[in-house]
């Protein structure tokens, strides 16, 4: 038996570093590494069940091609003859531009980068922009603090106060939990402000519950009353904030009044909060991805960076904004979200379509009109707004090829579909989102079957289309544990104290990274100062300067009653692991909540067979009686298979935040009735 260091390559905040046991080419015992201390102490339920995904049966092991509707075994030549022809069919009758290149964020990894550059080598492609998860609050943070960085995870522990606003650490962030405790063992406070009672605020001394998308004019609200009752810090805000009068202006429209009318937040409670915030040092407020997904979402986020500000919360020890931390994106060539804007290049024969528009995108495109897709690390047939028209605009295409570990609903859509590798089966380099260390993911074992790592497909077409090994330098490794070993050597090879042999040892910092950020009062804004007044953000979004509330828009029939949740859920991260017996022993996800008031209204008790609808789908599943959830809401967990009762995105819309190009996933109305 051996030990191997490695770490979770999952789209989640801990990315925990890991310690592997492997016998027999079997992985055996997952444990914590020591060395990242951010997750040294547990690996949640996820992490744990990669040994069962490794073997699960069934695991895609070999390619397969539908004929006749049915999938078969074909050989490795065979996928790689008919994907090229395909692709010099494109090209001949169409242009580069009528393939789509869709990779989302299944999997983290250096690696990640040579599936762009096939298809720059390749002659051209059309590509997405945006993101599905948390862009509007990154371009928020940017356009205030000038980058996206936090203090480092512990930090909070020497916090008085923590915020945490619209997000369920318990089941989310479950590592920043210890912290938040350590906290509290020495006297901090813990306020949780969310919609639902949830596994976090019954750990909080008080939790404030506002409507789903009034977070903003809470915010105000709070900022109002800060500026009235002198809670702030005026030597930091003369020195270091740009356009707080124009913020003071703002809030002061929010009173009391005027914000309980809004929020479902007495004057009470509003009063109570504001005194907790202004005389509680250091503050910090940790705030989830929900908030960003309502058209309003980037002005949100913006209300919300403005209260550690104006109290002197930032650059300080257990202070701050937690939102997203870019430390260890020291590889990308644009850190910040810059780099999710819609791409036009011609000279490399380059369109993009939103993402949070994917399947209006696809139908819609001309000149000339997208013919074939290529998915990989996603599962975007469920996980996009609209499933319905994602669906057709998937079955209006010539070609689909899907690579993925398993048979997802996306994959049913596919033409061809190729089996992917695990975690334990390539070598990469991965970094992080909410700690700032660098690590190396190794290769543990060899896949199993004819599964071949997506670097090696893209190598092996590269080869079929005529391109040559110098064409592929440094941008495409060969198909050897050694190539790819060079691959990633010249990649850490410019940082210093980063090697491939320190990084098999365990987790680094990245370069350059501080515990404390902003300590030394440098904000990359065009001012050069914390801006609460921006002029990109109304030149670029044509929102306000100042980050003003705006009512959640409906998308749908305004008579429909419900407001309609989907959160995430502890033991799945969106659409993976819910089909591993480690993990659906203990998650189901049919359950639909809703209030007990609303559900005794519409006739529903608990276990009720019920459906939601709307005007764009329908999905079903079992009545929830939920007590913590508010009158007026329905919650739906992220991450339904159809054979769960349908993706919650049969009921969503193709609406973009203000900005970042996000998905406004939560600005949409339903109504649920009864089936038996």
């Amino acid at each position: 038996m051996s030990i191997k260091v490695s770490a979770c390559p999952r789209d989640c905040y801990s990315t925990c570093s890991f310690l592997v046991s492997v016998n027999n080419g079997r992985i055996g015992l997952i444990e914590p590494h020591p060395g990242n201390r951010a997750t040294s102490e547990g690996i949640c339920l996820k992490g744990l069940s990669y040994s069962e995904r490794v073997i699960h049966p069934d695991r895609l092991l070999y390619p397969l091609k539908k004929i006749g509707g049915e999938f078969v075994r074909i050989g490795w030549d065979e996928v790689f003859s008919i994907i090229a022809s395909k692709i010099r069919e494109m090209h001949e009758k169409y242009g580069p531009e009528s393939i789509l290149y869709y990779a989302a964020t299944g999997t983290k990894g250096l690696l990640n980068r040579v599936g762009p550059a096939f298809w720059e080598l390749s002659g051209g492609f059309t590509s997405t922009y945006g993101d599905l998860c948390w862009p509007s609050g990154l371009e928020a943070t940017r356009l205030t603090l000038g980058e996206n960085k936090h203090n480092a995870p512990w930090d909070i522990e020497d916090s008085g106060l923590i915020i945490s606003w619209g997000k369920n650490i318990a089941e989310t962030n479950i590592h920043q939990m210890k912290f938040i405790e350590n906290s509290l063992k020495n006297g901090g406070k813990f306020v949780v402000i969310d919609p639902r009672r949830t596994e976090t605020s019954s750990k909080a001394d008080i939790h404030i519950s506002p409507a789903p998308g009034t977070d903003g004019a809470l915010a105000l609200g709070i900022g109002n009353l800060l500026i009235r009752n002198d809670f702030i810090d005026k030597e930091f805000i003369k020195n270091n904030v740009k356009g707080f009068n124009e913020y003071k202006k703002t809030a002061g429209k929010y009173t009391p009044d005027i914000v309980a009318r809004i929020t479902g937040v007495s004057a009470e409670e509003l009063a109570e909060l504001s005194e907790i915030i202004g005389k509680t040092k250091p503050m910090t407020i940790t705030a989830g991805f929900g908030m960003q997904r309502y058209r309003n979402s980037g002005q949100t986020i913006r209300s919300l960076i403005a209260l550690p500000v104006i109290t002197g919360n930032i650059g300080k020890k257990g202070g701050g904004w937690v939102y997203a931390n870019l430390q260890s994106h020291i590889f990308d060539a644009i850190v910040d979200p810059l780099a999710i804007y819609p791409v036009n290049d011609k000279e490399n024969i380059r369109n993009s379509i939103s993402v949070s528009k994917l399947g209006e995108g696809i139908l819609k495109s001309k000149d000339p009109p997208i013919k074939m897709i290529w998915v990989e690390r996603g599962n975007p047939v469920t996980q996009n707004p609209d499933t319905t028209s994602v669906i057709e605009a998937f079955r209006s295409l010539d070609f689909r090829v899907v690579v993925d570990q398993f048979m997802t609903d996306t994959a049913k859509e596919a033409d061809i579909v190729l089996p992917a590798k695990t975690m334990f089966e390539q070598s990469d380099v991965i970094n992080a989102y909410w700690h700032h260390y660098i690590q190396l993911k190794q290769k543990i074992i060899d896949p199993p079957g004819e599964v071949k790592p997506e670097s090696e497909i893209f190598y092996h077409l590269a080869m079929k289309l005529g391109l040559s090994e110098s064409d592929l330098k440094g941008k495409i490794p060969p198909p050897s544990d050694e190539g790819v070993e060079e691959f990633l050597k010249e990649r850490v090879a410019d940082f210093s104290g980063l090697s491939l042999d320190r990084l098999k040892e365990g987790p680094l910092p990245a370069p350059g990274s501080r515990d404390i950020v902003f300590d030394d009062l440098i904000f990359r804004t065009p001012s050069g100062k914390i801006e609460l007044s921006s002029d990109e953000a109304e030149e670029r979004w044509g929102v306000d300067k100042t980050p003003e509330y705006k009512p959640p828009a409906v998308s749908d029939k305004s008579d429909l009653p419900f407001v309609l949740l989907s959160s995430n859920t502890k033991n799945r991260i969106h659409s993976q692991f819910g089909n591993l017996k480690m993990i659906s022993q203990f998650d189901d996800p049919s359950f639909i909540h809703i209030n007990p008031d609303d559900a005794s209204k519409k006739g529903i008790s608990e276990g009720s067979s019920v459906e939601v609808f709307n005007n764009r789908g329908i999905i079903s599943g079992k009545a929830k009686i939920d007590f913590g959830l508010r009158s007026g809401s329905l919650l739906v967990r992220n991450g339904r298979w159809m054979d769960e009762g349908g993706s919650v995105n049969f009921l969503t819309g193709q609406i973009e935040t203000d900005m970042g190009y996000g998905a406004a996933f939560y600005d949409n109305r339903a109504d649920i009735r009864r089936l038996s």
